[in-house]
C-alpha cells in the first residue's frame, strides 16, 4: 500500500513540476518582454526595425486595462479575480487530467502561464502591458499568446480526439457486427 502512495506522490510531484515549469518560462518569457518595452519605449510610442514595417507589425507600448486584445477595459479588478480563480482551477484539476490527454494538459500549461503572466501586471502595476501589434488587429503580449494557443491546442485536440474516438467506435461496431453475424452463422449451421 505504501508503494502505491509513493509512486503516486512522485507521480504528483512530477505533474506539478512540468505544470510550473513551462507556466513559469511563459511567465518569465511575458514578464522579461514587458520589461524591455517598458524600458525602452514611451507609453503610446512605436518601434519597428524598419519604417515600412510600422503599417502592418510594430512594437508599441500599450496600457491595458481590460481582458485580452484590449476587451473590456477598465474591469482589472474583476480580470484580476477571474485570473486568480483560473489559475487555481488549473493548478487543482491538472493532476487529475490523464497523461493520454495531451492536448489538455499542453493547453492547461500555456493557459495558467498567460493568465499567470498578466496576473503579476496587474497585482505590481495596476494594469496590463501590452506591445505586438500587426495591422488592425488589438494590440496583446506574450501572456495573450499563450492562453490564445492554449485554447486552440485544446479546440484542435478535441477534434483529434473526437475523430479516434468515433474511429474507434466504428472500428468496434464493424466487429461486432461481424463476430454476431459469424456466430449466427454457426448457430444457424448447427
Amino acid at each position: 500500500m505504501e508503494i502505491f502512495q509513493e509512486a503516486g506522490l512522485k507521480n504528483y510531484v512530477r505533474d506539478y513540476v512540468f505544470l510550473f515549469l513551462i507556466a513559469g518560462i511563459i511567465v518569465a518569457l511575458d514578464q522579461w518582454t514587458k520589461g524591455l518595452v517598458e524600458t525602452n519605449l514611451a507609453l503610446g510610442e512605436a518601434w519597428a526595425p524598419w519604417e515600412w514595417l510600422l503599417p502592418y507589425a510594430r512594437i508599441v507600448h500599450w496600457k491595458n486595462t481590460g481582458a485580452a486584445f484590449g476587451l473590456g477595459q477598465n474591469l482589472s479588478i474583476l480580470f484580476t479575480i477571474l485570473a486568480i480563480v483560473v489559475s487555481a482551477a488549473i493548478i487543482i484539476y491538472y493532476p487529475q487530467v490523464p497523461k493520454n490527454e495531451w492536448p489538455l494538459r499542453i493547453a492547461l500549461n500555456l493557459q495558467l502561464g498567460g493568465a499567470l503572466g498578466n496576473l503579476v501586471d496587474r497585482l505590481t502595476i495596476g494594469h496590463v502591458t501590452d506591445f505586438i501589434s500587426v495591422g488592425k488587429f488589438a494590440v496583446f503580449n506574450v501572456a495573450d499568446s499563450a492562453v490564445s494557443i492554449g485554447a486552440a491546442v485544446l479546440i484542435i485536440g478535441m477534434i483529434i480526439m473526437e475523430r479516434q474516438q468515433k474511429a474507434q467506435a466504428a472500428a468496434n461496431g464493424v466487429l461486432q457486427s461481424s463476430d454476431t453475424h459469424f456466430v449466427g452463422e454457426e448457430i444457424q449451421s448447427e
